[in-house]
């Protein structure tokens, strides 16, 4: 069976387990973060839909672990899907795993066979390759936060984006939709937000960009992104679980969390934002 090993793990996380879980749960625990870890009992919701910055633990895990934490609300989930950039432009325009497993110093997460099927059956801006995501960071880091919640039983859905446009996110949406159809899903988008501008800068433009995100208004979102040249590396990402929330009744969308890397640096001079949403019904 094809297994994709850690590209980052040592570097973006720690790769001992026990060491990354740690640092999970300081995480949540973090000034930066929700200051609580995940429920043993969670409320039960049908599907969870949130946005999550994918830098170094040490710079965005604490604001992961809100969108984590509201993760950690949907009972008993079948599915994990993260949607994630391509940074390295390797590959096709946008790509999953036909099967397969995905290891992390947490064990490895099955790829689900029936959904990535349902996916490229529905969007055929999709292709099966593995090759495109071996060394790409942006959807592993994810992972070890969704273990450490789920565990190993649940299967993954892995997306990655290339093409980031507005088509092509509606597209994969569409075709996400039907692979989450009957599924009791976690629905991640991986995204850090604007690089290397002063911090003042970084906040305007993201709060713009994140409040058309919350809006659940893409027209707004590609516009905004363009006028203000934000410099989302997962807008792409970002849009697409946006149409898809909206596809599956989602209403609106909330911030959870905004920190830039100055919080934890210190430095402001040229910062990357992070921010963490959530999606709602209500």
């Amino acid at each position: 069976m094809p297994t994709r090993k850690p590209a980052v793990a040592g570097s973006f996380y720690p790769s001992d387990p026990s060491e990354l879980t740690t640092m999970i749960k300081e995480s949540y625990l973090s000034p930066l973060g929700p200051g609580r870890l995940p429920p043993d009992d969670p409320a039960k919701i049908d599907a969870v839909a949130v946005v999550s910055p994918h830098a170094g633990y040490q710079y965005s895990g604490a604001i992961a672990a809100h969108s984590y934490l509201h993760a950690s609300s949907l009972r008993d989930p079948d599915l994990l899907v993260v949607v994630a950039p391509n940074h390295y432009g390797v590959g096709s325009g946008v790509s999953t795993f036909e099967s397969g497993l995905w290891e992390t110093p947490l064990g490895a997460l099955r790829v689900d066979t029936e959904a990535a099927s349902k996916l490229a059956d529905a969007c055929d801006l999709v292709s099966f390759e593995p090759e495109s995501q071996r060394m790409e960071h942006s959807l592993e880091v994810q992972l070890p936060f969704l273990q450490h919640i789920f565990g190993d039983a649940v299967s993954l859905l892995p997306v990655s984006m290339l093409l980031q446009d507005q088509a092509t996110a509606e597209s994969v949406a569409r075709g996400l939709q039907a692979a989450v159809e009957g599924r009791r899903p976690v629905i991640v988008a991986s995204s850090d937000l604007t690089h290397y501008e002063p911090d003042e800068s970084a906040r305007r433009k993201d709060g713009a960009l994140l409040e058309e995100a919350c809006a659940l208004d893409l027209d707004g979102f590609y516009s905004t992104l363009a006028e203000l040249q934000v410099t989302a590396c997962g807008y792409g990402p970002i849009a697409t679980v946006v149409s898809l929330a909206r596809a599956l009744g989602l209403k609106r969308g909330e911030l959870l969390k905004y920190a830039t890397s100055g919080d934890t640096t210190g430095d402001k001079h040229q910062v990357v934002g992070y921010g963490s949403l959530r999606f709602v019904a209500s």
